[in-house]
């Protein structure tokens, strides 16, 4: 995917005020496929101007959830409200969709194939066509516009697509696996879009098996696992599951302070580690320095959401996530 910046510059993307109108809720979705519960009763709320992650390993019922919300296949159970309608296929014109599943016709010329994609959406051909080439030309492919798809290489034919999704100026953005094949730069490339989208007050969602783009991008996050959301809520409330771990490094291996630390400290090489205790950090210190314990360094570490992400969701879960990432067995 080969996109320089162009008018999506990195930027920190405000979070939406708490009281912001929701781009999409959804409440007890089911739905299965020859009998089979691959969606078991989800609930989603997204605010409008967020940006929202639905994290899980392939098979947890991500595509299926999202084909739901966009009306592309009903819920057996449950509701859905897209953009303030009901029924999603009555504001399908405001929605760019970019599925896992990407292709283009091979012999249509760059701009072409943008142009198509938002037809597909209720743009007309002419402004599609001018939309294409601008935007070939802001994301660093002007020399690539009369080119046909299966003149480009993979990267470019994949921002052909990802454009396309994009020309008709969508209200709400959906990216099924967005990073799936992508380079380092390029997912970097690909973040900065989204939180210029965002800034813009675009709602932006996607599916993602990699913990880091979530952790990085998103302001809410639901968690998908076995076709259940075990967790819907904000990025810093996951986090916050899992108190704050402190790290300790003493001069002194023994001591009166030694009786300071909590019960459950465990110590691995030189270093002490426990969790934040609830008093915090102040009456810890006293109680070691009246100790005399030699304090060398101290740091507090929050959990990361790959930790919240295990608390919440499971070993199992993070396993196959990881064999997802690795391509390997889990």
């Amino acid at each position: 995917m080969d996109m320089a910046t162009g008018e999506f510059a990195a930027r920190a993307s405000a979070a939406p005020a708490a009281d912001a109108p929701l781009a999409i809720e959804a409440r007890g979705l089911v739905k299965r496929f020859d009998g089979q519960l691959a969606v078991d009763g989800i609930d989603i709320s997204v605010p409008e101007g967020a940006i929202y992650g639905i994290l899980g390993p392939n098979g947890a019922g991500k595509t299926t959830t999202l084909r739901m919300l966009l009306g592309i296949i009903d819920p057996d159970e449950g509701t859905r409200r897209v953009l303030g309608a009901d029924n999603p296929q009555d504001v399908a014109r405001r929605i760019g969709y970019l599925p896992e599943e990407r292709g283009l016709y091979p012999s249509m010329k760059s701009y072409e194939a943008i142009a198509f994609m938002g037809a597909l959406r209720g743009l007309p051909l002419d402004e599609g066509r001018a939309r294409g080439k601008d935007l070939l030309d802001g994301h660093g492919l002007g020399h690539a516009v009369d080119k046909q798809i299966r003149q480009l290489s993979k990267g470019m034919a994949q921002t052909v697509q990802l454009l396309g999704t994009l020309v008709h100026r969508p209200k709400l953005v959906v990216f099924d696996e967005p990073f799936s094949g992508l380079d380092a730069i390029n997912q970097g490339r690909l973040e900065q879009l989204i939180r210029g989208l965002a800034d813009d007050g675009t709602t932006v969602i996607f599916s993602t098996h990699v913990i880091a783009h979530a952790e990085r991008l998103c302001e809410g996050i639901a968690i998908i696992a076995g076709g259940k959301v075990p967790y819907a809520g904000s990025v810093e409330e996951a986090r916050d599951r899992i108190p704050a771990q402190v790290r300790l490094e003493t001069r002194n291996a023994e001591g009166p302070w030694r009786a300071a630390l909590p019960a459950d400290t465990r110590r691995v090489g030189d270093f002490w580690y426990f969790p934040l205790p609830e008093s915090g950090i102040e009456p810890l210190l006293k109680a070691l320095m009246d100790g005399e314990a030699g304090i060398q360094s101290l740091s507090i570490e929050r959990a990361g959401l790959h930790d919240a992400f295990v608390a919440i969701a499971g070993e199992a879960a993070a396993r196959d996530m990881v064999a997802d990432n690795t391509g390997e067995p889990a």
